[in-house]
């Protein structure tokens, strides 16, 4: 019965161990990296917001992809090229528009008026701007420690997008 005892309360104690050993802690509150943005997001230019939001939408594209069961890189680039090209960033904004907050709405409309200079060749200019803004408000959400907001809103685009695209069965 003590030897019974005696390695409950080790079992216990470890138990405890594991629960009170410190969890990893975030790096920072604007990123994932130890690099805080200069100053508060809100204060960010929008081209600047946008240029880290497309990439984190990037990231987010490529892992959503690697969670899919077809991992052939001819397959892997098609999809994502389906996924973060104007067009498709623009289609995603108008998607999750009803869902924005009067606060996302202001930085939507900052980076769909900023001026970026170059507009790349497989884009109208309207289309441009618009995913130039998705990327604004996801560099936004980013830089403000916003990332379940963001992770949620970029879920709910993917999900869109998917809906619409056709089947890679259906050739």
């Amino acid at each position: 019965m003590n030897e019974g005892h005696s390695n409950k309360l080790s079992e216990s104690v470890e138990l405890k161990d594991q629960n009170t050993k410190k969890q990893p802690e975030q790096v920072t509150e604007g990123g994932w990296f130890p690099y805080p943005p200069s100053r508060p997001a809100r204060l960010i230019p929008p081209i600047a917001l946008a240029y880290i939001g497309d990439a984190v939408y990037e990231v987010a594209v490529r892992q959503y992809l690697l969670s899919k069961a077809n991992m052939r890189p001819n397959h892997l680039h098609r999809s994502a090229t389906g996924l973060v090209s104007a067009k498709a960033q623009s289609r995603i904004l108008t998607s999750i528009e009803a869902e924005l907050t009067e606060e996302e709405w202001d930085i939507v409309r900052q980076g769909r008026n900023a001026k970026s200079g170059s507009i790349p060749k497989n884009a109208d200019v309207l289309e441009y701007r618009h995913a130039t803004a998705l990327e604004c408000l996801i560099g936004y959400l980013y830089s403000s420690g916003r990332h379940d907001r963001m992770i949620e809103l970029i879920g709910l685009g993917i999900e869109y997008a998917e809906q619409q695209s056709p089947s890679p069965t259906k050739k």
